[in-house]
């Protein structure tokens, strides 16, 4: 058990590691490119990815895990594929559209100046086109994972990082497409990812089966209602970004809004951790549920939070202990006021990843096990619940540092809520 628990989760986290440098090379490059406006344009743009990441992975993740469940139990499995690849491309075409006519109008929704909204609309543009490609790319993985592939989603999503960060820099630089460039660098890298998932698919070792149906709208709630910890899990970042961006925006301007990109697409980083050991136990706990084997679901869950225990030590430690040169990384023109500002952010939101770590590994656990109720409320406290209220309480309390302190306090609220509904419903 200990063998393949570490084999799912450590490759789950690489691959999830790697979905996050999508954001965080572009970061990087574009703090380059275009210094501290750069960055403020992008983390205005960070809901827009929470959005597609959140509906992709409630539909993808949600078909995967009842897949994961009925195939256990050796129930009809072969049109779940089809379902979960054709909702997901048919729910991304009001991005298609949005980019395609409106990209402007969507900034200027996001708090983006006129300055702003110039340099960012053609980003936005491609990234709204490519919505397709981001959505189905949780099919693919997912799927893979939950059929005994973990290893294929994992290199298909280094892949699709991999050409990110190369196509970044030549795009932006040698090519001289400047912000553009890494909008078309990021849209293209799930389409790596997916064709190197499809090696597995069209495998000899392949047990997913495909079979075209008509669509069901009970089939995709179905699905929906297991992958909805997902959604709102994703979600909840998109939600935090723009609830902090304008709560940000009216204390320290775009400078500010600027240092909380640095931090958010650091904490990017520590939830796509969190979010591939959540992601790595799901297939084992959903299997052995699916199996009614309660003694090995228990192991596997107590095992998983310990590792989560660990990995929350090691972010917090590294956090502080390496605050200015995480920082000087996104701060290519040594702007004093962003440094000033993401240095006590930093440190202060990462208190957050005490509680948040341990409220993504339950409510992904629960989930597995169908158990919907601690899921779902768990995830809407995570997703708007209680960080929402915290946050303009807090900010109107303590300034901007209480903006920061707002994560720590929503997570506090979640995992205690979290506990109190399991224990009400303990596994059997």
């Amino acid at each position: 058990m200990y063998k393949t628990f570490f084999k799912y989760v450590l490759q789950s986290i690489a691959g999830m590691l790697g979905l996050s440098v999508y954001i965080l090379a572009d970061t990087f490059f574009i703090s380059v490119c275009s210094g501290s406006d750069g960055l403020a344009v992008l983390n205005l743009m960070l809901p827009v990815y929470g959005v597609l990441f959140a509906i992709g992975s409630m539909v993808g993740i949600g078909s995967a895990t009842r897949y994961g469940i009925s195939h256990a139990k050796e129930e009809k499995t072969d049109h779940y594929f089809f379902q979960s690849v054709t909702w997901s491309v048919l729910l991304s075409l009001p991005f298609v559209l949005g980019g395609l006519f409106y990209p402007e109008a969507i900034l200027r929704l996001l708090g983006a100046d006129a300055g702003l909204t110039e340099l960012g609309r053609p980003y936005l543009r491609i990234i709204l086109i490519a919505a397709p490609f981001f959505m189905s790319n949780y099919s693919f993985t997912a799927f893979a994972r939950n059929d005994n592939a973990p290893s294929i989603a994992m290199i298909a999503s280094l892949a699709g990082s991999s050409f990110n960060i190369l196509f970044d820099y030549i795009f932006m630089f040698p090519l001289k497409m400047g912000f553009p460039g890494a909008a078309l660098a990021t849209a293209l890298s799930p389409v790596v990812t997916i064709c190197v998932c499809s090696t597995h698919y069209f495998g000899k070792n392949c047990q997913v089966r495909f079979r075209s149906c008509r669509l069901s709208f009970r089939h995709l709630l179905s699905c929906c209602s297991l992958g909805f910890s997902a959604f709102v899990g994703e979600m909840s970042s998109a939600v935090i970004t723009v609830v902090f961006n304008t709560l940000i925006l009216g204390i320290t301007g775009n400078i500010g809004v600027a240092a909380y990109g640095v931090i958010a697409n650091l904490s990017a980083v520590a939830m796509a951790i969190f979010n591939g050991l959540a992601q790595g136990t799901q297939p084992l706990i959903s299997e052995n549920y699916g199996r009614g084997n309660t003694a090995q679901v228990k192991q596997l869950l107590r095992l998983a939070v310990i590792v989560c225990l660990g990995i929350e030590a090691l972010l917090l430690a590294g956090s502080w202990g390496m605050t200015d040169s995480l920082i000087a990384i996104f701060n290519s023109e040594q702007n004093a006021s962003l440094l000033a500002y993401a240095h006590t952010g930093l440190r202060l939101y990462f208190l957050g990843f005490l509680f948040a770590g341990l409220n993504i590994l339950l409510i992904a656990c629960f989930s597995a096990m169908d158990r919907a109720r601690p899921a779902i409320a768990g995830s809407l406290l995570r997703g708007a619940a209680a960080i929402v209220p915290a946050s303009i309480v807090l900010t109107h309390l303590f300034g901007i540092n209480g903006t920061w302190l707002s994560f720590l306090a929503s997570e506090v609220i979640t995992f205690a809520v979290i506990l109190i509904l399991s224990l009400k419903t303990p596994l059997r």
